[in-house]
């Protein structure tokens, strides 16, 4: 076993979690395939990356892939953390949001507050954490947003110059005479 694998604790929870198909042969590898892709996704490395004690590369990512499209890692996730909290281990200070992850829309930056509505946020903070409002630094007001320049559109005048465009009928010349059509 490698140094960073799953230990047999660690295993006899997760293991009834993994899906079996209900015909066929069991899967003989699959902890090695699950080490596997922990490993791809600890060291950042690609695919073919992963080390031959795992099993084909190939292998890996299409248990990694099958796995993923069914939901397995999102109910294994829900179900050691109900595990966990059955246990009482859990704690928010456990919680960590890297903010190079964190993604926000570009209209994220400015939202439009009215000055009640911020008044009263500002009231449920200082209830909830037992702060005066003149400790809290001031808060930035933003009424309405700004409307943002939108770029010029031009518009072709000129007729393509493909000969093929002419071939197939797409272009006509236009007429010197307004009235003529």
């Amino acid at each position: 076993m490698a140094r960073f694998d799953v230990t047999d604790a660690e295993w006899a929870l997760i293991e009834p979690h993994l899906p079996v198909a209900a015909t066929g042969p069991l899967p003989r590898r699959m902890r090695e395939q699950f080490n596997g892709i922990l490993w791809r996704f600890r060291t950042g490395s690609g695919w073919r990356d992963v080390p031959e004690r795992y099993g084909p590369w190939s292998t890996v990512y299409s248990r990694f892939n099958n796995w993923a499209n069914a939901g397995v890692f999102q109910g294994l996730m829900e179900a050691l953390i109900a595990e966990a909290a059955a246990r009482g281990q859990v704690g928010l200070e456990l919680v960590s949001v890297d903010s190079t992850i964190v993604r926000a829309h570009q209209e994220s930056a400015g939202l439009a507050v009215a000055g009640e509505t911020l008044d009263a946020l500002e009231q449920a903070l200082t209830e909830e954490k037992g702060a005066p409002l003149a400790e809290q630094p001031p808060v930035l007001r933003v009424m309405r947003p700004r409307p943002h320049p939108r770029p010029a559109r031009h518009r072709r005048t000129s007729a393509p110059l493909s000969g093929d465009a002419v071939r197939r009928g797409r272009w006509r010349p236009r007429s010197a005479d307004p009235g003529a059509g």
